[in-house]
């Protein structure tokens, strides 16, 4: 698939020099530090040496000193507060962030997750008529409840009080709860407003520690944010990448039982970063929601002995299974539906449907479908006599304004600009069809439809040391607002040792015009370029800087990204 290549524009060369004289760092490190909003010593230093005392003051967010008052009321009274969160990673790991912490010390509480399948997304019914049967007069309401303005109302006749804490954008209406924490409330001038759903649980009891508790206690849960922030896909600057840091420090030295048997399950053996979280532990505890229910994730994410921790995570893995096993089915059928019919072909949008499909795959059906035909992706299935389904976009198109067009043929609908979930009737598919493409037609440029490689610099290959691979690991975590550097270098030629293994990747030694240095180079999935590197006597190519360990040796090593033949 053609890859269209967007270099970032260089910073000002007067603050590049500066700052790179006074960190003492070559130039291409300060340009990619400029990149990033960082142009003086101090910046610098708070960007490599984070610091939790670099994080905002929970009480800047609106409402959240009511929020405090209302938990530290119903802690002192003895009432039962039940937390409840969404289906997915950051819905499970908020739950038990909030649920952990307070059961440490206060035992009157428990937690609800909706079944994915039965109740769907949001605060339910259901949730509200079991807290009311078991005498619940709190909601701590975690990743969801934003819109959730009816249920709010029906608990509150019930007598039941609701603290929201939730990052998606919220719509017209702003829930008639104790207190809504969310920084994406246009009313709240909080400085950081990207945080995720169990960020936000994170600054609720940091500001509860800070009026009634030790603020230092949060420190033994912050892993658990870590794998919110990764798997969320929520940018990794600003407060998230600080917690981002130490969740990951602990991650990888002390993690909390639950999220130990799931790296042991995952054969992990290097240190885990944002992207290995992504593709290992976050799938994993995301399977109990989408296969099964997401109490089994939580209940693995609260455990307190690793023994406990590794019997449910082997039932989980197991579900990660059959996740995986209706994911590649499924995947297989809606492609093979779009390269039947020429007019989906053809299209600028993908929305397909199929009552069969399981509901907890469609999301990720949907982001392996825009992989291969690159453009705005609907997949739909049944449930409950509805028809629901997940979204995902591509670069720079807003999925979730190009659905509220289409808000009149829906039941439901919320999200972000690049994902989205929707509820509609049967009979207003066809109609949500058409009038999707007609929108996303109506708006979406040639350009958007063109798989988009960002290069941050141009780099000679001898620029390419230890050193500098060293100082470029410290500007993890990467994620984000804050992606690994992509690098292009041209006049690149194969100095030797081309080869393919497994028949689907390539590897060779690079040499560069004018220059005697080689690197190794490795391109995973392309085998196509393996032919024309063969005939070609000069290249371009985009690619990251990794580490090779091999043997117990470790080497520096290119990843290819892409290449354009000169």
């Amino acid at each position: 698939m053609e890859k269209r290549w967007i270099q970032k524009p260089t910073a000002d060369q007067q603050v590049v020099e500066s700052l790179s004289k006074s960190i003492n760092v070559n130039p291409y490190l300060a340009m990619l530090l400029v990149q990033r909003g960082i142009s003086n010593f101090d910046e610098a230093k708070n960007f490599f040496r984070p610091s939790l005392s670099h994080l905002h003051d929970p009480f800047l967010m609106t409402d959240m000193d009511k929020a405090v008052e209302r938990l530290h009321t119903a802690i002192t009274k003895g009432e039962k507060i039940l937390v409840f969160g969404d289906y997915d990673v950051d819905g499970t790991t908020s739950v038990a962030l909030v649920y952990s912490y307070l059961h440490d010390f206060y035992p009157h509480c428990d937690f609800y997750l909706p079944d994915r399948s039965k109740e769907g997304y949001g605060v339910s019914k259901d949730g509200i008529i079991w807290a009311e049967e078991n005498g619940f007069s709190l909601i701590i309401a975690l990743d969801l409840g934003i819109k959730s303005a009816d249920m709010v109302t029906m608990a509150d006749h019930k007598g039941i009080d609701f603290i929201i804490c939730d990052h998606h954008l919220p719509g017209d209406q702003i829930p008639q709860a104790v207190a809504v924490l969310d920084p994406k409330r246009k009313d709240c001038t909080y400085p950081f407003p990207e945080l995720s759903g169990c960020g936000l649980g994170y600054k609720l009891l940091q500001a509860y520690a800070k009026k009634h508790r030790d603020v230092n206690e949060l420190a033994n849960y912050i892993d658990l944010v870590a794998v919110s922030i990764a798997s969320d896909i929520v940018p990794v600057n600003g407060e998230n990448r600080t917690l981002a840091f130490f969740g990951l420090e602990k991650l990888n030295r002390k993690p909390m039982p639950g999220l130990k048997a799931l790296i042991a399950l995952s054969g992990i053996k290097n240190e885990l970063d944002i992207s290995t979280v992504v593709f290992t532990i976050g799938p994993r505890i995301n399977a109990a929601g989408r296969v099964s229910h997401a109490k089994f994730a939580v209940e693995l994410l609260i455990a307190k002995t690793d023994e406990e921790a590794m019997a449910l995570a082997e039932k989980i893995n197991i579900k990660n299974d059959e996740r995986r096993e209706f994911d590649l089915t499924i995947t297989d059928e809606a492609i093979s539906m779009i390269e039947s019919d020429e007019k989906l072909l053809n299209a600028k949008t993908t929305v397909l449907y199929k009552e069969t499909w399981h509901k907890g795959v469609i999301g990720i059906v949907a982001s392996r479908c825009i992989e291969k035909f690159y453009r705005p992706t609907v997949i739909l299935t049944e449930s409950n006599g509805m028809i629901t389904g997940s979204a995902r976009s591509v670069k720079d198109f807003d999925l979730h304004e190009a659905i509220s067009d289409c808000s009149e043929l829906l039941e439901k609908f919320g999200g972000h600009k690049y994902a989205a979930g929707l509820t509609m009737r049967k009979e207003n598919l066809t109609a949500f069809q058409q009038k999707f493409e007609k929108v996303v037609s109506s708006t979406i440029t040639d350009e958007m439809l063109i798989p988009v490689i960002e290069i941050d610099l141009e780099l000679p290959l001898a620029v390419i040391t230890p050193k500098f691979r060293s100082i470029l690991k410290q500007m993890a975590p990467f994620g984000p607002e804050n992606h690994k550097p992509v690098f292009k270098s041209g006049g690149v030629f194969v100095k030797n040792s081309l080869a393919s293994f497994k028949d689907k990747h390539i590897r060779f030694l690079a040499g560069q015009n004018g220059s005697d240095v080689v690197v190794n180079v490795v391109g995973f999935d392309m085998m196509e370029y393996y032919e024309p590197l063969m005939n070609s006597s000069s290249f371009t190519m985009a690619y990251t800087i990794e580490e090779n360990t091999y043997n117990g040796m470790t080497s520096l090593q290119l990843r290819l990204k892409d290449i354009k033949f000169e």
